[in-house]
């Protein structure tokens, strides 16, 4: 399967499953995300996670899981839980001691909103209920199944996943990057998360080492476009479509995939990771792969 091409992105149509599946994200998100936390700190929890994004990492999580024929339960809540971490991450990321961004979702930043205290805990409370969704009481998600996403998810997250890569990209502003260090930092800011969502859907089935492995290049690889096509939106979009600062990374003098390619070549390197992506789902040899080839193509021709 050759993946489309994105220099001129036409999204793809929501898939009915896709559309089913946010909005079975959306609810449980609204259901777990109390809203009766003290101080105004539930309000602000609920305003970073719901009614916004695409849910790209809970739609992998699922779609990997159905895929395998995962635990449901278990599959919603690692869904749930890393979108959680998304979010803080989002949350965090924002705020004026990092990128200082006031715009996300098309709607002022958590901080600009509820003032840069209330963010702060916002984000360490949605960071600690991930872990608390993938390890409920009683017998619902099997206990060594709960350890394995556990761990899935925090190291995702930690110094070798998500905040180590931001740790390398505050530190590389004004640096001109190679192209394998600039694939490092974001196998760790971008990608790792996204890596944990295939390899999260794939823990609730317990698949055989060899799909395992070929479902982390996939997810590997995807979580390198997502960042490659993030870069080229940044350049080529507006504020108003991305729902986030265009231009912001030009603007900080931050290393990009467009700053190092240039346009077109970026648009060209994000086609060969897709490639890469749909040739390990044709690998693995599961049976369910059309949801997963879809997802590809959406992070390839996204808008925003």
């Amino acid at each position: 399967m050759t993946a489309a091409s994105i220099s001129h992105p036409v999204p793809p149509a929501p898939s009915a499953w896709r559309l089913q599946q946010q909005q079975a994200v959306e609810e449980a998100l609204s259901g777990w995300v109390a809203a009766d936390a003290p101080a105004g700190l539930g309000e602000a929890m609920r305003y970073a996670v719901l009614d916004g994004g695409k849910r790209l990492r809970p739609l992998l999580v699922l779609a990997t899981s159905e895929a395998l024929g995962g635990l449901p339960e278990a599959a919603m809540r690692a869904a749930c839980a890393v979108e959680l971490i998304h979010a803080y991450s989002l949350v965090h990321d924002d705020m004026p001691c990092m990128d200082n961004d006031v715009l996300r979702r098309g709607k002022p930043t958590v901080h600009v909103r509820f003032g840069e205290a209330q963010a702060l805990l916002a984000g360490d409370a949605l960071q600690a209920l991930a872990f608390e969704l993938l390890v409920p009481e009683g017998d619902r998600v099997p206990p060594a199944m709960a350890a394995r996403l556990c761990r899935l998810l925090a190291v995702a997250a930690g110094a070798d996943g998500m905040a180590g890569g931001q740790a390398v990209d505050l530190a590389s502003v004004g640096q001109a990057l190679t192209l394998p260090a600039l694939e490092a930092m974001h196998r760790r800011k971008t990608g790792a998360l996204l890596r944990a969502s295939v390899l999260m859907g794939a823990a609730t089935a317990e698949p055989e080492e060899q799909v395992r492995a070929q479902l982390e290049v996939y997810g590997s690889a995807l979580g390198l476009a997502f960042q490659v096509v993030d870069d080229i939106l940044d350049v080529t979009a507006d504020s108003a479509t991305l729902g986030k600062t265009a231009g912001k990374d030009a603007a900080c003098n931050k290393p990009t995939f467009v700053s190092l390619m240039g346009l077109q070549g970026a648009q060209t390197y994000a086609e060969q990771v897709l490639e890469r992506a749909h040739s390990a789902l044709h690998l693995s040899g599961i049976g369910k792969q059309d949801i997963l080839h879809d997802l590809a193509d959406w992070v390839g021709r996204r808008v925003s």
